[in-house]
């Protein structure tokens, strides 16, 4: 199969909304938790997560171009800067999907997709009780993506919650907190491990 840009553009909204977002392969399934200043809770599903660097400890994701149905999740983080990232697992990964849902913003995805909110110590922001894998977050900047209207939002690391189990040699292993990856729009995926190497030294690269 081989599809050129013409070929993509002539395609129909959704089998192109559906090939384009599987191109980059599994990404990561992850559950944004966010309350607005009103006390309204938001939750939402979103595969654009991605590490920005470790000193200090930087995450974003793509926010997709606000209009009255959609971009609660960005509108709550403006307000308040405070956002929770949370893992998905098989036990709950239905519930997770239909958060993508176009709800009301007066109707909170935690009630309507039957998932329960936690709040650890004064941490603003709404965690999913039923993720095992959780981050707390500071909004820090966004910057936005002319080209198609989007915005990638920069949060801090300030909370870090996981299995202690899901430790192995100083790594975190994927695979035993059970977290879920996702392709295109709506197919999920069990992580397994296949292998483990060293940090990459030159003096060490062996001969292939």
């Amino acid at each position: 199969m081989h599809y050129t840009k013409e070929d993509i553009l002539a395609m129909d909204r959704v089998s192109r909304l559906k090939i384009i977002n599987s191109v980059t392969g599994i990404k990561p399934a992850n559950l944004i938790g966010t309350i607005s200043n009103a006390g309204e809770t938001n939750v939402a599903i979103f595969s654009s997560i991605v590490h920005l660097g470790s000193d200090p400890a930087l995450l974003g994701f793509i926010s997709r171009p606000q209009t009255a149905e959609v971009g609660d999740t960005y509108r709550n983080i403006q307000e308040n800067e405070y956002y929770t990232i949370n893992h998905i697992h098989p036990g709950f990964v239905k519930n997770a999907h239909y958060t993508s849902g176009k709800f009301d913003k007066k109707l909170s995805e935690f009630e309507r997709c039957n998932l329960t909110e936690e709040y650890i110590t004064d941490f603003k922001a709404p965690f999913v009780k039923e993720s095992y894998f959780k981050i707390g977050m500071k909004f820090k900047e966004a910057l936005d993506i002319r080209l198609n209207g989007t915005v990638l939002v920069i949060g801090e690391i300030e909370h870090l919650v996981l299995p202690d189990a899901s430790f192995v040699n100083d790594d975190i292993d994927l695979e035993l907190t059970n977290s879920l990856g996702i392709s295109g729009l709506n197919s999920y995926y069990e992580l397994k491990k296949i292998a483990r190497y060293p940090y990459v030294r030159i003096n060490e690269v062996p001969e292939f």
